[in-house]
């Protein structure tokens, strides 16, 4: 199976392990498989592979991940990614395309 890159810069995806209590919700609800359980705590496995949904923060019970969903930028993400093109959310700085 293919693996996707969104954002060629990373993400704001951020992991606190020491917060981590190694249940598992995060590897059950990503759907791009960016994490897995190491040694019975979450592990970033493919930073870039984050679209910043939001759904991994939303269900980790401590808090432990943060992540700035941006629903504009997922959308320029799929879009881009179906016409084949860089993605674009009209939020771009200095002149420069681009996606937050």
């Amino acid at each position: 199976m293919k693996t996707w890159h969104y954002l060629k810069n990373g993400t704001s995806l951020r992991l606190d392990a020491a917060r981590c209590i190694g249940c598992g919700a995060c590897t059950a609800v990503c759907p791009h498989r960016v994490f897995r359980l190491e040694n019975r705590q979450a592990a970033i496995v493919d930073r870039l592979a984050c679209m910043e949904c939001g759904a991994c923060a939303g269900n980790c019970p401590t808090g432990a991940i943060a992540v700035q969903p941006g629903v504009g930028c997922v959308a320029a993400i799929i879009i881009g990614k179906l016409t084949n093109r860089p993605p674009t959310c009209g939020c771009d700085s200095g002149g420069q395309a681009g996606c937050c």
